[in-house]
Order: structure tokens, then sequence, then C-alpha cells
């Protein structure tokens, strides 16, 4: 399979920018600019979390006997499944499980507050993502 992670690469890139730039500009009672750089870090969260969540999903088929079944999980049972096939660790699958749970509250939840503490998850979330992006390719790069 060849395939590549430089999509899910750009959006932790540009998650980081919006991190940094958040840094530069803290909140304050007249901060557009840290409204900005916070809805742009929101969004890149939101972009690479269901850019991750496809690539498990192509990466697990080189794994199981049924690509249609991959097709048919749910995004929690990919992680789940990532799990089983050592494309995450145990504590990974727990993880990337509460961003899934944080990202599917963003959805619902426009609130300064929820959006600041959904912020407090980004730096570890950046981690993760860019150690996901390194394991997918070596993934896709052995299956090809």
């Amino acid at each position: 399979m060849t395939l590549n992670v430089t999509h899910l690469e750009r959006t932790a890139a540009t998650l980081e920018q919006a991190l940094l730039a958040i840094d530069r500009h803290p909140e304050s009672s007249d901060s557009v600019l840290f409204d900005l750089y916070r809805n742009a870090a929101i969004k890149s969260f939101e972009l690479s979390l269901e850019t991750a969540g496809k690539l498990l999903r192509k990466a697990l088929k080189a794994f199981e006997a049924s690509p249609r079944s991959v097709d048919a999980l749910v995004f929690n049972d990919v992680l789940r499944h990532a799990g089983k096939h050592g494309v995450l660790s145990s504590a990974e699958v727990e993880r990337w499980l509460a961003y899934r749970a944080n990202r599917n509250s963003t959805a619902h939840d426009y609130g300064a507050g929820f959006a600041n503490d959904t912020l407090q998850l980004l730096p570890a979330y950046l981690q993760d993502v860019r150690n996901l992006a390194a394991v997918l390719q070596k993934v896709f790069d052995a299956s090809a």
C-alpha cells in the first residue's frame, strides 16, 4: 500500500504554529488575535484528528483479512484495533479516545471556557499526532 502522511504532518505543523501564536498573544478581554489563534488551533486539532482516523483505517487494512470489516468500524473501534495490532500502545489508545471524546464535545459546545479547556490538551496531542505519523509511515512503507 503506497500512502504517506504528509497531510497529517501538515495539520500538526499548523496546530503547532497556532499554539506558538497563542503564546505570543495571551488571552485578554479584547484580544481578537487570541480568539483567532485559539480557533485555528481547535480547527487544526479537529482536522488532524479526522485525518489520523482515516489513515489509521487504511493502515488497519494491512492487518485485517477483510478490508470491508475495517470500513465498518466506528472511530473508537478503529483506535482499539490499532492498539490490538500494535500501531498504538494501550496508553496511546486511551489518550486518543480522550481526544476523540473532546472533539465530539467541541462540535457541540462553542463556549470560550470549553475552547480554553481544549487548548490544555493540545500540546500532548501534538506530540501524539507526530508520533502516530511516524508509526503510520512505517506501516505504509512496510506494506508497500
